[in-house]
Parts: C-alpha cells; structure tokens; sequence
C-alpha cells in the first residue's frame, strides 16, 4: 500500500476503535507509520482524510449487501444476509458513526453513514417487495417496515454484543430474524 492507503487504512480503523471525535492525525499519522508530509500532501487535513476513510467503509458495508440483489429466491437472499457472520462486539462499522457528536454535526460525514444505510435498506426493500411477489411473504407486509425492522436487529444485535462483550446476543438476535422470516413465510404461505 502507498502513504495515502496507509492514512486512509489507518483513519478508517481509528474511527471504529475510538471514533471521529477521540482521533488525532498526529494519532492516524502514527498509525499508518508515514509524517507530516505525507498526511498533508494527500489529505488538507482530519476531516478530508475521515471523509475518505468512512466513504470507504461505507462501501464494504454497501458491498456486503449486494447479497440481498439476485442470484436464489428473494427470501434466501434475505436469510443469507442476515447470515453473513458479524463480530458483534466490534459493533458497526458505519452504525458506530451515528454515536459520534461530532459526526452527527458534520453534514458530509453523516451524510456519508445516511447514504449507505439508504442503499441498503433500499436493497432490502427490493428484496422484501419481491419476495412478497413471488409469494414467499404475505402480501400486507409493508417491505419499508419490515427493511428497517431488519436493519435495527443487526444494529441491535451489536449493541445487545457490545452491551455483555460477547458475541452471543448478536447470534440470538440474527437467528430471532431468521426465524420471524421463516415464521412470514410459513403464514404466507399456508393462506
């Protein structure tokens, strides 16, 4: 990697660890083993190099979600997803963003984080709404509830992980949404 993918490798974990706030560049700098120099010919300064890093972690997290896009049924893809293993006591990656005072006050960073979780629950939505089409789930389900429903149990699941340091709460909380689709569809289908 070069100076500018060490920053920016180096800003992205430093946001997850202690967050925007609690981060210095002399911090980011010491990190990614580069000077002065270096941070400032890429980067004009913390909140360009944050605004690349978290543009970059955004895209994993929009990546990963690209499951819930073709490929098996619509309630496969849903359950695979949901399935992708999470270290739920490192938290979110872009959730934990929302926790940051002063991401939330800065438009282009949270703008950022509102973006991805945007794209994804859009792509859960589709996913739900074809699933209702192909009558794998009842039809008076609304996919923009039911998205955000999932959504927040993978939050909550890293909350509920970090909250006991142990990655059980996480696990119960994905197979709790496993089971309620499972549960949808069953009822779905049996009408």
């Amino acid at each position: 990697m070069n100076s500018r993918d060490e920053l920016t490798t180096a800003m992205a974990d430093l946001l997850w660890e202690r967050g925007y706030a609690a981060t210095s560049p002399r911090e980011v700098m010491a990190r990614a083993g580069v000077g002065q120099g270096s941070m400032y010919h890429h980067f004009s300064g913390k909140h360009e190099l944050a605004v690349e890093a978290l543009s970059a972690v955004t895209g994993e997290l929009t990546g990963e979600s690209a499951l819930l896009e073709g490929g098996a049924s619509p309630l496969e893809r849903m359950k695979s997803y949901l399935s992708i293993p999470r270290a739920g006591t490192l938290g979110c990656r872009v959730g934990r963003m929302t926790q940051d005072p002063q991401v939330v006050l800065d438009a282009e960073l949270i703008a950022i984080v509102a973006n991805a979780f945007d794209t994804m629950l859009g792509r859960w939505e589709e996913a739900i709404t074809a699933a209702i089409a192909a009558g794998e789930l009842p039809a008076g389900i609304v996919p923009a509830d039911l998205a955000r429903t999932l959504a927040a149990v993978i939050q909550g699941g890293y909350v509920l992980a970090r909250a006991k340091g142990e990655q059980g709460p996480m696990d119960a909380a994905i197979r709790g949404a496993v089971s309620l689709l499972d549960a949808a569809h069953a009822a779905g289908t049996a009408d």
